[in-house]
């Protein structure tokens, strides 16, 4: 059995985040507990970035599993791997390597003809610079520790794949060499290293200012821990206004009955039902208010799918049946509903009359705001509709939601499919429901202001 090494200064994610801030690595290695607490949608996007490594295994199947227990026993890991290159193994996933203080873990490592090929796996549909970076050290430490790559590649999701029966493994995926940036990258590496694992151990903290780098490319864990005591940036403010004339032409074009209409979407890397592709925007629910005049009440209509299929062909019929023949839909960002509408057209060509129909009756509520046409100081010169609600109809009560935006909505949704506990279950798909009828109800209260212009 091949000995552990010693415990490790840096891994690959650690050199990473400190290429993006010295700071930040140092807090990860010495102050772990000072982490922002990880988000739902943050733990989802993991465990879909996990799932797609597994998945990218069967590329070559019958191999061997060097992955460790758990983060503490990656040595362990690295010990396995050298046992079974030494036995002659020729296809080892979560391969492990460690060179003079550094580890790092290579998604598949294949031996064919005698040669070695390593295979990153990404659950992108493109290859980012961050990306080569990632894999640069991967050549570094695995070249270094004694194994010769014959090629090193990316592996990422292909987005012109459209599942059609069984899910077709090859034709997921897309792989690219990417050895020659790998290799161009290494001078940098060579210099980066040591100074890295030298602020990791060092005492103090590194002094960073806070930039473009604390969101970029990806969010940074410590920015509560850093961003206490910092006075925030003043939005720039422009001269509040309303401009009358320009918002009595938009009212004009509405006609009764008003359908106010949300739909809530999920996607995930792996399509999971015919006709679908990495990524499509699935839709699983909708919210319609319907006020047929001003005098009248509201009436709510709603659909939200269950977790046993594919719920696109539900939430078409359900939409067609209670979203009428006549009068104005009115949606908030017309671009999104009206794309969701034209791939269901697609997918369902009985309903091409009908979707149609619906299409051509939609008002987008955005572009008041959009033109700045309405425009108030607390919008902070945004037209979003989480920015735009609290600040014309506050007494709504976001903040007091379980669900709050569109994000955690399609997380919690598409992590009902794990969730044993029926009362869990029944307070997520309420809470889906009353984070759904507010946007829709919000837009009522928000047409309801245009209105009295």
């Amino acid at each position: 059995m091949s000995p552990l090494p010693p415990k490790h200064i840096l891994s690959k994610s650690t050199f990473m985040r400190g290429c993006k801030c010295p700071k930040s690595l140092w807090l990860y290695k010495n102050q772990f507990d000072l982490r922002d607490e990880e988000s739902a949608t943050q733990s989802s996007i993991f465990i879909r970035g996990t799932n797609v490594g597994l998945l990218a295994q069967q590329l070559f199947p019958g191999g061997v599993d060097a992955s460790p227990v758990d983060a503490f026993h990656y040595q362990q890991s690295v010990a396995d791997t050298e046992q079974y290159i030494a036995e002659g193994r020729q296809v080892i996933y979560e391969a492990a390597f460690q060179y003079e203080g550094v580890l790092c873990a290579i998604d598949l490592l294949v031996q064919q003809n005698g040669k070695w090929y390593a295979y990153e796996v990404k659950s992108s549909t493109r290859v980012k610079p961050e990306f080569i970076q990632d894999v640069a050290l991967q050549y570094y430490v695995i070249t270094n520790a004694g194994i010769a790559l014959e090629e090193i590649f990316l592996v990422h999701i292909n987005n012109e794949y459209v599942r059609q029966g069984a899910l077709d493994i090859q034709e997921l995926f897309n792989i690219v060499s990417v050895k020659k940036e790998a290799e161009a990258q290494q001078p940098f590496i060579i210099n980066k290293v040591p100074e890295l694992k030298a602020i990791a151990l060092q005492t103090n903290m590194p002094l960073v200012t806070m930039g473009d780098h604390c969101s970029r490319p990806y969010p940074c864990d410590f920015h509560g821990y850093c961003s206490q005591g910092l006075v925030p940036k003043a939005a720039e403010q422009r001269e509040e206004r309303i401009l009358e004339y320009e918002i009595r032409d938009f009212v004009k074009q509405l006609s009764w009955p008003i359908y106010y209409m949300d739909f809530e979407t999920y996607m995930v890397p792996v399509p999971e039902y015919d006709g679908h592709w990495p990524y499509r925007q699935v839709p699983f629910q909708f919210s319609v208010h319907k006020q047929c005049s001003n005098m009248d009440a509201l009436e709510h209509h709603f659909y939200l799918a269950e977790n046993n299929g594919d719920p696109c062909p539900q939430f078409i019929q359900q939409l067609i049946a209670c979203i009428g023949t006549e009068g104005t839909i009115v949606v908030y960002n017309k671009t999104f509903e009206n794309l969701r509408l034209e791939e269901l057209k697609a997918d369902y060509p009985e309903f091409e009359s009908a979707i149609t129909a619906i299409q051509a009756r939609i008002v987008d509520l955005m572009v008041p705001f959009r033109k700045k046409h309405y425009y108030l100081n607390a919008m902070q010169n945004s037209y979003s509709l989480k920015v735009v609600l609290p600040a014309l109809v506050p007494e709504l009560g976001y903040d007091e939601m379980m669900i709050a935006d569109g994000g955690n909505a399609s997380t919690a949704f598409y992590n009902l499919r794990f969730e044993n506990d029926e009362a869990k279950i029944k307070e997520t798909r309420q809470a889906l429901l009353d984070y759904c009828a507010l946007d829709t109800l919000g837009m009522v209260k928000v047409l309801e202001k245009l209105k009295c212009i």
